[in-house]
């Protein structure tokens, strides 16, 4: 850390999976590139390591907790850590510890950084406050800008305090020039990956509002099953009843061997590189729809549901498909055209879609716009002390 330089403190409830979790190691890696005190606090996980590999400090807080007596318990020792270690930015990225957090920047003076990354419900007067601690912050980062638009009419947040900043992909690993063949030889051998289907995948954890289901239907409706393989990818995260009701709905529809639930991947790269389509099905508005970004990225046409912050990153007929919530009908058609597509107009969808990603959806960019709301609350911090 450059001497007199700021020092940011993030705040997340764990650090075990997730865009949110990478979202914190990125920034974590680019303050302490920048020469500034890189800090998070979290209950812990495997990402630990990563934000230590990328030069910052982790503390471990119990802010996962949604007890009351332990949130109230944490608003002091983050009032703590705020004094030891001359914290200048407090930077929340969930409710939980956000009540805490606000708390401490309260009583502390530190200005504070709130991010909204769910498309968070309001269906009572509960939940709505319980979510609108999220909109108090000094700055109000939303990571599309169907969120910024939903938090400052549901929450009037003053449209001068929001940012919108994008998630961020890394587009050194999200690229289809550093893929091995090995690499995509290997996960087509542990799919068991016939050289002639065309393969649709669906990526992402396997949860109900993923509207894996719909995607299932839409195959069923497809001519030439026999030459595709539709391939689920993702953590069922201990949903083993729902993936049980996948694999029933698999078999009524006598689609055994064409749907194939594969579970996690710990090289999506590479299994984006089996994908003649990538598609996100998902029921519920996407807040922002990381998939999408990153099968952009390694140049694969992309089927995304009609809503959210969908229809910022995939532009209808020119980047891609967007079809209406749920409908399997509509899904099929696209599927169809996006697999009949030729090599020409293939690569140039390519071209157009990695453009798109290059020049709004990069961690770099991600990054610098971050920074420049902790470097924007540090000068607005001093003109008030001045």
């Amino acid at each position: 850390m450059t001497k007199g330089a700021p020092t940011v403190l993030q705040i997340v409830p764990t650090l075990v999976t997730g865009g949110v979790e990478r979202g914190t190691v990125d920034i974590a890696q680019a303050l302490t590139r920048a020469g500034w005190g890189s800090l998070v606090a979290s209950a812990g996980g495997v990402m630990v390591r990563e934000v230590e590999r990328a030069g910052g400090s982790h503390i471990t807080l119990p802010v996962a907790s949604k007890n009351p007596l332990v949130m109230r318990r944490n608003v002091g020792r983050i009032v703590n850590l705020v004094h030891l270690h001359k914290v200048d930015i407090l930077h929340v990225r969930s409710r939980a510890p956000a009540w805490s957090t606000l708390s401490a920047a309260k009583r502390t003076g530190v200005p504070l950084v709130t991010t909204f990354h769910g498309n968070y419900g309001t269906s009572n007067p509960l939940k709505r406050w319980y979510n609108s601690v999220m909109a108090r912050g000094d700055r109000v980062i939303a990571i599309s800008n169907f969120i910024g638009d939903q938090v400052c009419s549901r929450y009037g947040v003053d449209p001068e305090k929001m940012r919108i900043i994008p998630r961020g992909i890394d587009t050194s690993l999200f690229d289809p020039a550093a893929v091995t063949a090995q690499r995509v030889i290997q996960l087509a051998e542990r799919w068991r990956l016939p050289d002639d289907v065309r393969v649709v995948m669906l990526p992402g954890r396997l949860t109900r509002w993923k509207g894996h289901a719909v995607l299932i239907d839409a195959i069923a409706r497809l001519n030439y099953k026999s030459r595709i393989r539709c391939i689920i990818v993702g953590s069922d995260q201990g949903r083993t009843s729902y993936v049980r009701e996948l694999e029933k709905q698999i078999a009524r529809q006598n689609l055994q061997h064409t749907v194939h639930i594969a579970g996690d991947c710990r090289d999506m790269p590479a299994a984006f590189m089996l994908a003649d389509v990538v598609v996100s099905t998902s029921v519920e508005a996407e807040a922002f729809g990381r998939v999408i970004a990153e099968a952009q990225s390694m140049g694969r046409p992309v089927i995304a549901t009609d809503h959210g912050a969908a229809r910022e990153t995939v532009a209808h007929n020119q980047t891609g498909w967007l079809v209406p919530p749920g409908d399997a009908s509509a899904l099929a058609e696209a599927l169809q055209e996006a697999l009949s597509l030729e090599d020409t107009a293939r690569s140039a969808l390519a071209g157009r879609v990695m453009a798109n990603v290059r020049a709004d959806y990069t961690k770099e960019l991600m990054c610098d716009r971050t920074m420049s709301v902790y470097k924007e609350m540090i000068t607005e911090k001093q003109g008030e002390s001045d």
